[in-house]
């Protein structure tokens, strides 16, 4: 059986604020590091959408989507998959939520996101093939969303910046029966190939994505603990 390895969340510099390497320079650090994939999760909220000057929606995100387009074209040229998700802040809260399954289309039909708020956005989403993943649900300035609102956790975050305190992430989901992702939580080099999981299929778009995640193809989550 062939099996694949993906990052669930990648981000880069030309969109992230946090960032510190372009989306191409990302693709070939994977490529590079053994990985088939990378979801690029570049920070989706307010101040980032409020920094692009112009006050057309569809042009601000034509800007936001910078950092994955460069990443896509560079995987399109060495054979790296390139996935297209976000990392939603609500204006509600610090709470960040990894989300699969969108496209460019929705990003520009659905303007600020960020304003509706966890419990409106899954009611928004609820028939559509979006899933919604807390990320790291137990960092000191952040706490554990509604259950009932969430499909998943990031149960291992691989940034060595940061305390994620995964252990504490897993026993949530266990406890309320969630799905399950690893990430890298990727801003710069020391970040690279630190998380991930193994799929037992290859998605071609965020929307295969979500659906292999939806039908439990995940066969491994990678840990660097």
């Amino acid at each position: 059986m062939s099996l694949y390895r993906f990052d669930t969340h990648v981000h880069t510099s030309e969109t992230s604020p946090c960032g510190r390497i372009d989306g191409a320079m990302v693709a070939r650090l994977y490529k590079h590091a053994g990985y088939d994939g990378i979801v690029i999760t570049d920070h989706y909220c307010s101040s980032v959408f409020n920094s692009i000057k112009t006050k057309n929606w569809a042009e601000k995100v034509d800007i936001f989507l910078e950092g994955y387009r460069n990443a896509y074209e560079e995987g399109q040229r060495i054979g790296l998959k390139v996935i297209l998700g976000i990392e939603l802040c609500f204006d509600e809260s610090f709470n960040d939520y990894l989300v699969y399954g969108i496209d460019e289309v929705f990003l520009k039909e659905h303007p600020r996101l960020y304003e509706l708020g966890l419990k409106k956005f899954r009611e928004f989403v609820k028939d559509r093939s979006i899933l919604i993943y807390q990320a790291h649900p137990y960092r000191s300035w952040v706490a554990p969303a509604d259950p009932k609102l969430l499909d998943g956790v990031e149960v291992f975050n691989g940034n060595p910046r940061h305390n994620s305190k995964n252990h504490r992430a897993l026993g949530f989901a266990k406890e309320n029966k969630l799905k399950m992702l690893s990430g890298s939580d990727f801003h710069q080099k020391e970040d690279l190939a630190l998380g991930g999981i193994v799929l037992s299929e290859c998605p071609a778009d965020s929307k295969e994505f979500a659906q292999l995640l939806r039908e439990n193809k995940v066969v491994e989550l990678l840990d660097s603990e």
